[in-house]
Formats: structure tokens, C-alpha cells, sequence
């Protein structure tokens, strides 16, 4: 519906009677010209579209995973970070607890079980063991691997029983051992230089049995004769250490020897002591069973090595002698003892 006020004529007759009545003027000019509508804009200020990408609102997947991610990475470092102080501080833990508990572990010591008076002989019967920490053991305190090496040895000093034992307690030191008292009556200790080779590559020990060969140059004929001088011989020591000597208490370097102590009748004595000047010794070792003795000895000469007549002789009485021995099975022949030539 039209406004009578803005139909282009300006006249409306009940206005017009109303401005009659009020103030008794009559108002003929033609009508003011009132501004546009603001709800009605003019075709001529109205603009063009302006061409625009439509809005598209972000997925609320992609922004909750946007959101998420760093708090994942901080989770995380927060969670590797708890997990490396955890283990420094139980390795500082730990570390503290051993420092705690060194020295007071318990390690097994060879005491006495009954009391012993000095001059005793031990017996396995008066030794046991018992465990201290380990702070309080040391070198000179016998273990119980070394049990053996104090046993049937005579104390120097009386014990009590729960007395840990000492080495020094005892005629297996190296201080109170002698030499003297493993030489039977009526024989002698002498002593013959060896090197490694001329005793089977140092494995000649105390106690062992061994024949002993001479290498010299015959007067007579000027050549070298190598002849089995002594049999059977009881070897005391090599270098300083004997039956009853313990092994652990000998250092490194003494262990090797240059010498061998045997036990022989005082005129085998003189002949181990004039065959060193004139020749070469060497000993052969024996099996500690083998307690023959060969009355017919034959002399090694160039002669014989070069001829072979005693080597084919000496061959046949080994393959008879010597137990041959195949995997699992062995066969030994009856000994055969050809004539030497």
C-alpha cells in the first residue's frame, strides 16, 4: 500500500483540514524532498557481487588431532625424561648398596676343628672350614682348594679350635721348607742344569721318575755317544718347588725352573757331577708305575744312527712294548726283548 504523504501529489484532505484547524495556514508548497530509505537502497549505489571462495569450516577430526599432537610430544618427552631418572637413581641405588656390602661377603676358610698342640702332625680329621668376610682374608690364610698342601704337615704353633689357619703355621712355607728333610738316609740331593728341552719341556715335577741320558765325545774314536747313564731316578725339586711345596705361594717367575734336584747314592752323585762337565744331560720321564730296570744298556753312536741295523731292532722292540692305541679299543703286545746287535 502507498503512503499518501510520497504519492507525488502532497494533498491529503483530512491533513489538510487538520493544519486548518491548528494553526490556520495552509501549507501549499510543493512537498520537501526527504532522503532515501536507509531498508531501500537506490539501483544506482548498489555494487556488484564481489566473487568469494566459499567458507569451508575445518573438520572436527582434524582440528582435534591439531590439538592433540603437541600434547603428545609433551607427554612423552615428560614420560622419557621419568624414565631416565628412574634408572640413574636405581643405578646410583645399587652402586651404593655395593659399596655398602663390599668387603663383607662371605668366602669359605680352612679353620681348625679341635685344638692342635705345636708339633702335631695335621690330619684331615682336625681341619674344617668356615666362612668370614672377605675383607679379613688374605694371601696368607689357607683356603680350602689348599687344604691339601698343610695336611700330614706339623704345626709350628698351638691352635685353637676356630682358629682360621695360616701358612705361616705350618713347615709348607717357604721360609721353613727344606730340602734336607725329603732326602731318604744314606742318599744325596744333586742338583744338573736342564732347559726346557732337556726335561721334556719343563714337564718333569717333584716326585717324578725319570732316566737319565749323557751325551759326550767318545775318547777313542772322537764321536758323539749318547748313553743311558742312571734309571729310575726320583726327581726332589725342580727349581724351588717340591712335593709339599703350595704352588700358590710361589710367584710367577719361580714357577719356571732351570735346574732339577734328584735323589741318588752318593757315587751316582759323582758321576751326575762329572758328566755335566764333559757333556750334555737329559732326562727322559717315566710312567710312575714303571719300576723296571734295564740290565743291558747299548750305546747311541753316529755309527748306529747312520748303519739303521739298530734302529730296525729298536723299532720291533717298541711295536712289542708300547701300548698302541686305537679310538676307544687298545691292544697291547706281549714285550719281546730282541738281542741288540
Amino acid at each position: 500500500m502507498s503512503d499518501p504523504l510520497f504519492d507525488g501529489s502532497g494533498h491529503d484532505e483530512a491533513l489538510d483540514d487538520l493544519e486548518d484547524k491548528l494553526s490556520g495556514y495552509r501549507f501549499d508548497q510543493p512537498p520537501p524532498q526527504l532522503p532515501a530509505r536507509r531498508s531501500e537502497p537506490s539501483v544506482a549505489r548498489r555494487e556488484a557481487p564481489v566473487s568469494r571462495a566459499p567458507f569451508m569450516a575445518p573438520a572436527a577430526g582434524s582440528l582435534s588431532m591439531g590439538r592433540k599432537l603437541p600434547l603428545v610430544v609433551a607427554l612423552g618427552l615428560a614420560l622419557g625424561l621419568a624414565l631416565m631418572a628412574g634408572v640413574v637413581a636405581y643405578s646410583a641405588v645399587k652402586k651404593k648398596e655395593l659399596d655398602v656390602r663390599k668387603g663383607w661377603n662371605l668366602v669359605p676358610v680352612v679353620v681348625a676343628a679341635v685344638d692342635v698342640s705345636e708339633g702335631t702332625v695335621v690330619t684331615m680329621e682336625m681341619i674344617s672350614q668356615r666362612s668370614i668376610p672377605e675383607q679379613f682374608v688374605t694371601s696368607s690364610i689357607v683356603k680350602p682348594d689348599s687344604a691339601s698342601y698343610i695336611v700330614n704337615q706339623k704345626v709350628l704353633v698351638p691352635l685353637q679350635a676356630g682358629d682360621p689357619l695360616l701358612w705361616s703355621q705350618f713347615e709348607t712355607t717357604k721360609a721353613a721348607e727344606r730340602l734336607s728333610t725329603k732326602v731318604q738316609k744314606k742318599a744325596r740331593a744333586v742338583t744338573i742344569d736342564t732347559k726346557g728341552s732337556a726335561s721334556v719341556g719343563g714337564w718333569v715335577r717333584p716326585n717324578d721318575h725319570v732316566d737319565i741320558i749323557g751325551t759326550f765325545k767318545d775318547p777313542g774314536t772322537g764321536e758323539q755317544v749318547a748313553v743311558t747313564l742312571m734309571q729310575n731316578v726320583i726327581v726332589l725339586a725342580t727349581g724351588k718347588i717340591t712335593g709339599t711345596t703350595n704352588i700358590n705361594l710361589v710367584a710367577e717367575g719361580q714357577r719356571e725352573y732351570q735346574n732339577v734336584s734328584l735323589m741318588v747314592i752318593p757315587e751316582e752323585a759323582e758321576m751326575l757331577v762329572l758328566s755335566q762337565e764333559l757333556g750334555a744331560l737329559t732326562l727322559a720321564l717315566r710312567n710312575e708305575d714303571d719300576l723296571d730296570v734295564l740290565e743291558e744298556r747299548g750305546r747311541a753312536t753316529i755309527n748306529t744312527l747312520l748303519s739303521g741295523e739298530r734302529t730296525k731292532v729298536l723299532q720291533s722292540k717298541r711295536f712289542n712294548t708300547i701300548q698302541v692305541i686305537k679310538g676307544a679299543a687298545s691292544t697291547q703286545s706281549t714285550t719281546v726283548e730282541p738281542a741288540e746287535k
